[in-house]
């Protein structure tokens, strides 16, 4: 059985987690950001004092085995009152971390509600914020000014996470342990790159003796990503890591219908592939748009990858290890 760890955070995680946890043999782990800040999950943050769970909670439901109906309670999130905007699952794994007095033990016990097919590991123990300091000097403080702000494109002179953190024994562990690491998609600078920047990951990352898989992401953001191809992202990445580590870059070949491309044009543009070697595997990835909402346990975008897809191409590689 080979060990499959996935980093990252958000739909990006989703969307390879769901995928996978369909291939009995692997052993699959999740290793988590931990600067989430906004909408539900900002709020238990600063009310409470929690650990963000609302990436965590994404990726608990794309590994589980559990009912379609437990599957979207989770996900569920309420449209009036005092809970609006709140997920379920949020506030049960805050509520958890309550009880148990653990963030990590709160995990566990949902991975046990859920049967989980894996684990979940929040990739520090830390409360941290995310930071980044533009050209400009304009200071973008948490996860969800970085994502909302429409200058980085115009260059960043620091990012960081405030306070310094570690990272959790565990995250290591399973780097160290694992035959293949994937990371991406997912968005670079909220969901990516906040997982290096934590102290140990990158070190980690470059001496594990894993195969190591980039997956591209399909769409750029315009103001953040503006005109990227998957060489400026494999750039980012690696200026993080210290090294390009990646053995395969996972890049899709299929073209979205002009209609779709149009719905997208005011977010972003396609990102393209400009690197030509060969360690990269190209393959059509993208999902269905027809089906987006009728499959999908998380609403996504239209133009977005297929999990089963992405899995397939995976366990192609996993398999000739």
């Amino acid at each position: 059985m080979k060990k499959i760890v996935v980093i990252g955070g958000g739909t990006g995680n989703f969307a390879v987690l769901h995928g996978l946890k369909h291939h009995n043999d692997v052993d699959l782990s999740a290793i988590v950001s931990m600067a989430d800040d906004g909408g539900s999950t900002g709020i238990l943050r600063d009310e409470l004092g929690v650990l963000p769970p609302g990436d965590v909670r994404q990726c608990l439901v794309a590994l589980s085995n559990s009912s379609d109906m437990m599957r979207s309670l989770m996900n569920y999130r309420f449209e009036n009152g005092g809970l609006v905007g709140h997920s379920f699952g949020n506030l049960l794994l805050s509520a958890l971390e309550k009880v148990t007095g653990s963030f990590e033990r709160a995990v566990e016990e949902t991975g046990k509600i859920l049967s989980i097919q894996g684990k979940v590991i929040p990739v520090t123990t830390h409360q941290v914020r995310l930071k980044m300091l533009l050209n400009n000097r304009t200071l973008l403080e948490g996860e969800r000014e970085v994502y909302l702000s429409q200058e980085i494109d115009q260059g960043y002179a620091s990012v960081y996470l405030e306070p310094f953190s570690k990272a959790n024994p565990y995250a290591i562990t399973e780097i160290m342990e694992a035959d293949l690491l994937v990371m991406g998609p997912g968005g670079l600078h909220t969901s990516l790159i906040p997982n290096l920047l934590v102290e140990g990951i990158s070190e980690a990352l470059r001496e594990s003796p894993a195969k190591k898989v980039f997956v591209a992401n399909l769409m750029n953001r315009k103001g953040q990503t503006t005109g990227f191809k998957v060489s400026h992202y494999l750039n980012e990445i690696n200026r993080f890591i210290g090294r390009d580590i990646f053995d395969h870059i996972l890049v899709n070949s299929q073209m979205p219908t002009e209609e779709l491309i149009a719905v997208y044009s005011e977010e972003g543009e396609l990102v393209k592939n400009d690197i030509y070697e060969a360690r990269v595997v190209s393959a059509p990835l993208l999902g269905d748009p027809r089906q987006a909402f009728k499959r999908d346990l998380m609403k996504r975008s239209l133009i977005r990858h297929d999990s089963k897809r992405l899995a397939e191409e995976l366990m192609n590689i996993v398999n000739h290890l």
